[in-house]
């Protein structure tokens, strides 16, 4: 990333900001502080994801006091974060979340369909074909995204065993009958979070989106059903959300090209040797991902962000 970085803006980087899952406690946030310092950087500030997701949706400019819900379903793991923002004052008030529920595992329900599909069409099993298997995924990792905006698609591979071409189409009713489960299975994360947090679904000021399965039409509508035909807030790319508001913050600290503030925040780590996770490739077996933690009571619990005046760059 550093390097990526440096390439596009034709110069060294040195501060950063860096953002981790709300229920990281002090070790984690450690550990990924001196990830930064092996890089060669320097960390300027470690902040929660919904709240540089938050800051990505501008709502931290909004006055008065305001309650969020930033729904994150990603690629591998589902994340619910209830906060408030208070003159400045981001507050987490409760987490939830499965770290077993991801984009992944709606690509895995479209290839267990397909194989089930070969194996009838063709009396072949290609379940133990990793070749097979690999070009499967792709393809329905792509159908999928591209069901999110079309309500038919043709899931096509050219040899995708004994020299056979596969075609067959595919229905957004299709795949949401196939996930049905799973799409519903994200709201029992909100409910818990929201009782956590002692709210009522009419408390709820923004719902923020995060990750790219939250694209998918299915579980903005259950999300939309949950709170009672309220919208979430689309108005940022959900892909880039985190990582957005965590540049928006970093150009506040610098200025015009200043150095970062110096000064502590609570959302900083001490120093810890970091850890690494690797994901194996599909195996048609489901495997523990991540290990959640608890939040450490006192860690984190609120983070003051003030940002300069006039008008926020258009997304």
């Amino acid at each position: 990333m550093k390097e990526t970085a440096e390439a596009y803006l034709g110069k060294k980087i040195k501060d950063v900001v860096v953002t981790v899952p709300a229920y990281f406690n002090n070790a984690q946030r450690q550990a990924t502080k001196d990830a930064g310092v092996i890089a060669g950087l320097n960390v300027a500030r470690i902040i929660n994801e919904p709240t540089a997701a938050t800051i990505a949706y501008g709502l931290d400019k909004k006055g008065g006091e305001k309650n969020i819900l930033v729904f994150d379903l990603g690629g591998g793991t589902f994340d619910v974060t209830v906060l408030t923002i208070e003159n400045g004052v981001f507050k987490v008030l409760s987490t939830n979340g499965d770290t077993h529920l991801g984009g992944e595992d709606f690509d895995h329900r479209i290839m267990d369909y397909i194989i089930k599909l070969i194996k009838k069409k063709h009396q072949k099993d290609i379940s133990k074909d990793n070749k097979a298997l690999g070009k499967l995924q792709r393809e329905c990792e792509r159908a999928k995204r591209a069901l999110s905006s079309q309500h038919q698609v043709r899931v096509e591979i050219e040899t995708l065993f004994d020299g056979v071409d596969f075609s067959e189409p595919l229905t957004r009713a299709r795949f949401e009958d196939l996930n049905n489960d799973l799409f519903r299975k994200t709201m029992g994360p909100v409910k818990k979070a929201m009782d956590d947090a002692g709210l009522q679904k009419s408390q709820i000021d923004e719902i923020v989106l995060v990750g790219g399965s939250t694209r998918i039409p299915k579980v903005q509508q259950l999300l939309k059903d949950f709170f009672e035909g309220k919208e979430p807030n689309k108005g940022v790319n959900p892909d880039e959300a985190v990582a957005y508001g965590a540049a928006v913050l970093g150009g506040f600290l610098s200025g015009k090209g200043g150095e970062p503030k110096k000064k502590k925040h609570k959302a900083e780590a001490r120093e810890r040797k970091p850890s690494v996770y690797t994901r194996p490739p599909y195996t048609g077996e489901k495997k523990r991902r991540t290990t959640r933690n608890a939040t450490a009571k006192e860690d984190d619990g609120a983070v003051k962000w003030v940002g300069r005046k006039g008008k926020r760059p258009e997304m």
